[in-house]
């Protein structure tokens, strides 16, 4: 599911509790409320609709806008299943999210939790996984881990090719539910359930509704609803039905939770109301609705450019600053796009190992930091320098002939030859052995590195410090 269209349907429907809420409250004003209640009241539906925005679709929007890095699906396609750096991910985004986040792996039918446990996905004995795989909602909500009951968003993650790799998540104790629940229901007198789509009460302000032992309570079994003829319901709605609960009149308003297939009902308990609302209570009604709505629309914004600012960070090496291999990947098909002629450039510093070895890692780290500096000043309209992998950089050389391609690496390699690359605490000359190839025709990244990568091997063979070209037998 498109995380900026499912962004801004969720908007669309946060309004809409609001309108429904304001419509539901006007209807049924009865004789004798107060001017002073009616408005107490139309002041806690704003709170009622940051308490949806905070607890269940803001989780939603990160964990959707954490799914599409490419970070989480290459852990979860590769075939060996790095645990240490699966573990550290979610660590490093729990921490900057304050959630708990979980990884459900189809690869080795394990999940890993962001608190560092993990647990084997057995069919048979974790029900949830296997069912879900097979539902056909990529977003999924769910009440499970009985013993301590935790609220769930589920997210289905695919490679490129459409393959399932597993789910992505995040998950809330339900104590913290309750907690928040009884503090707004203590200030404000509502009542909230929320009913999955096969009407057993996933969440409630009410504890005594709260799932316990693997038992969930339906609406069903709810005495007001019992009371209810549906039969005689449009549609089979509650939406602005009265009902009596806990021996006071309650107006109920439905609110539809589309991402989890999930619905609200808001329970509104009444007392006696005039016969006319003022007209200033009607302004009051209409300044809040905008009001509420530029918060949604601002709201909106920052999630938007939190999410460009998050691909923007996956697409970029944390050392260099350089374009990593994803950003790499893009800009050599945007080129193909064109209809560009590409030529490509391997780098390989050599005996960088020594570097690391004699002056340490944070030395290593402060040449390879130069030399991308270099690499990107002498860098022409167009081209691409990006850190294709340890001490490896890559170029990509739009509108370039092989011969071109090469002249290119030449300079570079003396250029770099001639410069001297601090460690913070010495002076070094470094060399580099470079690898070029070439395409005129669409044709995979990985391929013409290939060939690039021989060259590279065969500059090696030949002494270090030398340019080496290979074609395809096709060029």
């Amino acid at each position: 599911m498109n995380a900026f269209r499912t962004l801004h349907r969720s908007i669309l429907i946060l309004f809409a509790v609001v309108v429904i809420s304001i419509v539901t409250l006007v209807h049924f004003t009865a004789s004798k409320i107060v001017a002073e209640q009616s408005r107490a009241q139309q002041q806690s539906i704003s709170p009622a609709i940051t308490l949806i925005i905070d607890h269940l679709l803001e989780p939603l929007h990160v964990s959707q806008t954490l799914g599409q890095a490419k970070e989480l699906q290459n852990l979860m396609k590769n075939k060996d299943i790095d645990e240490s750096a699966m573990f550290s991910m979610l660590e490093r985004i729990e921490k900057e999210f304050n959630m708990e986040f979980f990884i459900a792996s189809e690869g080795s039918r394990t999940q890993y939790n962001s608190n560092g446990t993990k647990l084997a996905l057995v069919e048979g004995e974790v029900d949830w996984y296997f069912r879900y795989k097979e539902a056909p909602k990529d977003a999924i909500a769910d009440i499970g881990q009985w013993q301590d009951p935790h609220f769930y968003i589920d997210l289905k993650i695919y490679d490129d090719d459409g393959a399932f790799l597993g789910f992505f998540g995040i998950s809330k104790s339900l104590d913290s539910f309750v907690d928040i629940f009884d503090q707004y229901k203590r200030q404000y007198g509502y009542d909230f359930i929320f009913v999955d789509q096969d009407n057993n009460i996933a969440l409630s302000s009410d504890p005594d509704l709260i799932v316990e032992n693997a038992t969930f309570k339906t609406l069903e079994s709810l005495d007001w609803y019992q009371d209810i003829d549906l039969d005689r319901l449009p549609e089979g709605s509650l939406n602005n039905l009265l009902v009596k609960t806990s021996g006071m009149d309650a107006l109920i308003a439905e609110v539809k939770v589309d991402p989890f297939g999930w619905t609200m009902y808001l329970l509104t308990p009444l007392q006696e109301r005039q016969t006319e609302i003022s007209r200033s209570f009607i302004i009051s009604i209409v300044t809040l609705l905008v009001i509420i709505f530029a918060l949604f629309m601002l709201i909106y914004h920052l999630l938007y450019y939190f999410k460009q600012d998050m691909q923007k960070s996956f697409q970029t090496d944390p050392l260099t600053r350089l374009p990593n291999r994803n950003k790499v990947e893009l800009r050599y098909a945007e080129m193909l796009d064109k209809g560009q002629q590409v030529g490509l450039i391997l780098i390989d510093i050599d005996h960088f190992k020594a570097v690391n070895d004699t002056h340490g890692h944070n030395a290593g780290d402060n040449v390879l930091r130069q030399i991308a500096n270099m690499l990107s000043n002498h860098l022409r309209h167009g081209d691409v320098v990006g850190r294709w992998g340890g001490e490896e950089f890559v170029l990509l050389l739009p509108d370039t002939s092989p011969d071109q391609a090469f002249d290119v690496a030449q300079k570079l390699r003396e250029t770099m030859s001639s410069m001297t690359a601090s460690t913070g605490s010495a002076s070094l000359q470094v060399t580099a052995s470079f690898g070029v190839s070439h395409t005129d025709t669409p044709r995979p990244l990985t391929e013409v590195v290939g060939y690039a990568d021989d060259a590279l091997y065969q500059a090696k063979r030949d002494g270090r410090n030398i340019v080496r070209l290979q074609l395809s037998k096709t060029e």
